[in-house]
C-alpha cells in the first residue's frame, strides 16, 4: 500500500503569533495521527513559475490518515489560528508504488 502525503505551499503570512499558535498545535496532532514531516521551510532553488515560499511535506500511512487527520476536529482546531493570518495551498496527494 502507497503512502499518502501533504503538501502545503505557504502564499502569504499577515501574523506570524497566528502562524506559531497554529504550529505548536498542529505539529501535534499530525504526529499523534502518525504523520511525519518530511520537509519544511523554504526552497533552496526554485525554477521554472516556482515561487520561493515556506513549502511543507507530510507522510502518512494511507490516503485514509492523511484525509482524515486534515479533516479532524483537533487539526481543524489548529487550522482556525491561520484564518485571516495566513494563505495556504493544501493538497493531499497519494504515493506511488
Amino acid at each position: 500500500m502507497a503512502g499518502a502525503y501533504w503538501v502545503i505551499a505557504w502564499r502569504s503570512v499577515s501574523d506570524q503569533a497566528a502562524v506559531d499558535r497554529y504550529a505548536a498545535t498542529a505539529g501535534e496532532v499530525i504526529q499523534a495521527s502518525g504523520g511525519r514531516i518530511l520537509a519544511r521551510g523554504r526552497p533552496a532553488k526554485t525554477y521554472e513559475a516556482g515561487i520561493s515560499a515556506r513549502l511543507v511535506i507530510v507522510e502518512f500511512e494511507s490516503l485514509s490518515a492523511a484525509t482524515s487527520t486534515y479533516e479532524s476536529a483537533e487539526y481543524q482546531a489548529a487550522v482556525a489560528h491561520l484564518l485571516g493570518a495566513a494563505e495556504r495551498d493544501v493538497r493531499v496527494i497519494e504515493g506511488v508504488e
